[in-house]
């Protein structure tokens, strides 16, 4: 019961007339009700859940372990656990998770992939370059 508190608890909002230019850093738990337009970046290595509302626009990368999106997002999405892609939800860009739910009404205009990261396959690459050499 402990560890299911942490990972739902919301401990801060971003209220629908609020308006933010400039990345946002977190830990816990945020809910986004206004605009954005800058990165949105969870604690890493801790437990992490972003609420993006159906009123809310990010215009920015977005990195969370637990992400639930009903609203627009321009920009790619960093998923560490599980994505879950509501009704109203609207992504332009990539999305990398490693567990995905999505609901009938919501739409990605771009790539999925799944269980990586952007940058896990350019380390695989400088890696696996410098050992030839």
């Amino acid at each position: 019961m402990l560890g299911r508190k942490s990972k739902s608890t919301i401990d801060s909002l971003i209220g629908i007339s609020t308006s933010i230019q400039g990345d946002v850093h977190f830990k816990g738990g945020l809910r986004i009700d206004g605009h954005i337009k800058g990165n949105i970046n969870a604690e890493a290595g801790q437990p992490s859940v972003l609420v993006i509302s159906e009123h809310a626009k990010i215009v920015g990368e977005i990195r969370a372990v637990h992400l639930i999106v009903n609203g627009e997002i321009i920009g790619d999405v960093h998923s560490v656990e599980l994505l879950e892609l509501q009704p109203k939800a609207r992504i332009t860009g990539d999305v990398y998770y490693k567990a995905l739910e999505m609901h009938g009404g919501a739409l990605v205009s771009g790539k999925l992939s799944h269980g990586q990261t952007e940058e896990a396959p350019v380390l695989k690459l400088a890696a696996s370059a410098g050992g030839d050499a």
